[in-house]
């Protein structure tokens, strides 16, 4: 077992890794920025160190601080927890050739995943169903451009490449629009990624975001962990999750999640990821993976057992997987409410600080988040400040404890969106598991 890594991020998913660490009986060092001081992970480490200023691009983007870091603390590996560097094949490849062990894929995979047209090809290859598209990165060729959109059928979705987080995509309804869209797309793809290379694919018009859990140890063993539902959205950002998916039957999670082990297998990947589909009339279409641990990944854990952290720290370490598919069995339900520091009506972030902090309680809760009473919340950062997860015997029981506990919860001196998952708890279309991936936002501008 690896003892003693640097753990390169902030916030919950900080503790997160830090809890899991010190279960496994792994020392830790926090890095942080000048900010960051105060930060719950950072006073409950093993060790600490400050690696610039507020600004991320100067802290927890700043790679030589990150390494360094670790060396001077004498860690052997670094763990990227998710956003920030984690999805950075560089980062990934500067890390492993400074001779520690980067807890996730290794880079080449990082960066075979973290092109879409590439990701989409690879998945093409492993038997993945993927939206009908382009199938490549889209040329000059505005005639070409032009049939192609007419062969797939409008709508269609121009998206870029290197894209992610919502950004880099516009929806085409009619050939007049398609050329424009296309360089608009571009432009904005070279200007946010560095890479202008864009694709199209058919415009699913009513479809859910389902995700697989893997996990993979890069020794040829795989595991799917069943599927999260993560449909409600809003500006392509997920603000709550379940598991698992209403209505996917055995049979057919069975059939997608063995498709996902096989491209594991492919393309020899190692540690904790993520398959992300479109679910549209009983048919699954690939759109992404992530290939770092994800924000939702707690309510997996609940109705499967598993600590995906604990996992991705032992594969890290260079143990096989002791599970097989046969031992993973789904539990009954779990739902989490992503809660930021944001106004519930206008969704403008309100940092500041947190003049009284309770959570909450009772069977079935768990609060994933770094908060405490006089704890101020900076704006350099997202708002995400914690999550609420709750677990039921089915996903009525789930959603009556999640009421509970948003009732329960005590956040004040912050505006937080507590409200937004109040009144999802009590609405009739989520509570019957008829919506979609547009569903929230449609129903936020009525």
């Amino acid at each position: 077992m690896l003892d003693k890594i640097v753990i390169a991020n902030r916030g919950e998913i900080a503790l997160r890794i830090l809890r899991a660490c010190h279960e496994l009986g792994i020392k830790t060092v926090i890095v942080y920025s000048t900010v960051d001081r105060d930060l719950l992970p950072v006073r409950l480490a093993d060790e600490a160190i400050c690696i610039g200023p507020g600004p991320s691009i100067k802290s927890y983007l700043n790679i030589p601080a990150i390494i360094t870091a670790a060396e001077i603390t004498d860690a052997v590996a670094i763990h990227p927890g998710y956003g920030f560097l984690s999805e950075n094949p560089d980062f990934a490849e500067k890390v492993e050739e400074s001779g520690f062990t980067f807890i996730g894929p290794k880079a080449e995979t990082i960066r075979l995943m973290g092109d879409k047209v590439s990701a989409i090809q690879a998945m093409k290859k492993a038997g993945v169903p993927c939206v009908p598209g382009s199938g490549g990165a889209l040329g000059q060729d505005d005639a070409a451009n032009l049939k192609l959109a007419h062969e797939i059928g409008y709508p269609v979705i121009v998206k870029a490449a290197s894209g992610g987080g919502g950004r880099g995509m516009r929806v085409v309804h009619s050939e007049a629009t398609l050329l424009n869209a296309i360089s608009l797309t571009q432009t904005e793809a070279k200007a946010a990624f560095g890479d202008d290379t864009v694709y199209m694919e058919k415009y699913l018009d009513k479809p859910r975001h389902i995700e697989i859990q893997v996990l993979a140890d890069g020794q040829g063993n795989a595991l799917y962990l069943g599927e999260r539902d993560c449909s409600m959205q809003r500006r392509h950002q997920k603000v709550l999750e379940e598991a698992p998916a209403p209505g996917i039957s055995d049979t057919i999670r069975k059939q997608i999640g063995e498709k996902c082990i096989e491209a594991c297998r492919r393309i020899n990947y190692r540690g904790a990821g993520t398959f992300e589909f479109l679910y549209q009339e009983g048919k699954f279409y690939f759109i992404e993976m992530n290939t770092r641990v994800q924000v939702e990944h707690p309510i997996t854990e609940m109705i499967t057992g598993i600590d995906i952290v604990k996992e991705q720290l032992k594969i890290a370490s260079g143990e096989k997987l002791t599970l097989k598919q046969e031992d993973i069995q789904l539990t009954g339900h779990a739902i989490e409410c992503r809660l930021n520091a944001e106004d519930p009506n206008t969704f403008i972030p309100c940092p500041g600080k947190v003049t009284w902090y309770h959570p909450p309680g009772g069977p079935g809760i768990r609060v994933d988040s770094h908060l405490y009473s006089g704890y101020s919340v900076p704006a350099n950062y997202d708002s995400l400040i914690g999550k609420l997860i709750a677990f039921g015997h089915n996903r009525h029981e789930a959603i009556k404890r999640m009421q509970n506990a948003l009732n329960e919860i005590v956040i004040e001196g912050i505006k937080t969106n507590i409200p937004l998952h109040q009144m999802l708890m009590q609405d009739g279309p989520f509570n019957t598991g008829k919506t979609s991936i547009h569903y929230l936002e449609e129903k936020i501008k009525k």
